[in-house]
């Protein structure tokens, strides 16, 4: 091989390892992890509904559900930017960290923003494209811009945002919404509040710094276990009475579920502050939290498929 050519499949190898570096610099602002739970509850959310849709419709709905998911989520680390490089938990992200600029991360959301909303209008309807529209805009101005640094009730009402996506995938199979995706829309807006709390109680020195009222930090840790524990009870009702539209194996799965989430609830409440289990406990009802809202979700997928 010549130096000629070796200096070419150098620069090549270069230019491809910079362009996945970017592609998954990019990537990473769509936060994925936010974006695999929309993606499954939508799915869910279409798959329960009464009605068809083709494999190529359904392909098409869930990638733009996807898309606007991701959208929210770089739209919000573009706005956050200066409070992620105070947190720990976010100091690494891609923006405070100077690998994509912010205009660049702005013009990426809004790109994907309105691709997203164009695609679930042209492929299903247009209740389920505005639903989508309102949960981007709910998501980034109610949430992200008016609430979160306002008032310790910020993920309460903001966690409306992440309630919708079963909603949306409902709608874009039926062209309209009834009583089973409503509960479903109350039962994680119901869980959202005590999953993050618990993240709060001991991240709350880092919410502080970064100037986020979150409850723990407004409040206490004491009133915000009293408060996660008392979601955790008006969570049970929707959970478990969603079983009437579905089954018994549904039922009584959703509250054996429900009495755990509450127990957790109830023995980390019970756990001193200042022990040193506290922030484990808190740690286990956080993940405990993630289990049952995937599994709830689960048990409504197996039901879709098999009964």
């Amino acid at each position: 091989m010549s130096q000629t050519t070796l200096i070419r499949e150098v620069n090549k190898q270069q230019l491809l390892s910079g362009l996945t570096f970017k592609l998954k610099a990019y990537f990473s602002l769509l936060k994925p992890r936010v974006m695999s739970l929309s993606i499954f509850t939508s799915f869910v959310g279409m798959l329960i509904a009464p009605a068809e849709s083709s494999i190529y419709s359904s392909c098409l709905i869930i990638l733009a559900i996807s898309i606007g998911s991701g959208a929210s989520g770089a739209l919000n680390m573009w706005y956050e930017r200066d409070t992620d490089k105070l947190m720990t938990r976010t100091k690494d992200r891609v923006i405070p960290a100077g690998i994509i600029a912010p205009t660049n991360a702005l013009i990426f959301g809004t790109s994907l923003s309105i691709l997203s909303v164009t695609i679930l209008y042209y492929v299903s309807n247009f209740l389920a494209a505005c639903l989508l529209a309102s949960t981007i805009a709910y998501y980034i101005f109610v949430y992200t811009i008016w609430l979160k640094k306002r008032t310790p009730q910020n993920i309460v009402i903001g966690g409306a945002a992440g309630a919708f996506p079963p909603m949306i995938g409902w709608a874009a199979v039926t062209g309209s919404l009834s009583y089973e995706p409503l509960i479903i829309f109350m039962i994680i807006f119901l869980w959202t509040p005590p999953h993050f709390w618990a993240l709060a109680l001991y991240k709350s020195n880092e919410y502080k710094k970064a100037g986020i009222p979150m409850m723990p930090v407004i409040v206490g840790s004491k009133k915000t276990l009293n408060m996660i524990v008392t979601y955790s009870f008006l969570l049970m009702p929707f959970t478990v009475g969603l079983g009437i539209f579905f089954s018994y194996f549904y039922t009584f799965s959703a509250l054996i579920l429900s009495i755990i989430f509450i127990f957790l609830s109830l023995k980390l409440k019970n756990t001193p502050t200042d022990d040193q289990n506290f922030e484990k406990k808190a740690q286990q009802f956080l993940y405990f939290s993630i289990i049952f809202l995937l599994n709830i979700f689960s048990i409504l997928l197996i039901y879709s498929v098999f009964m």
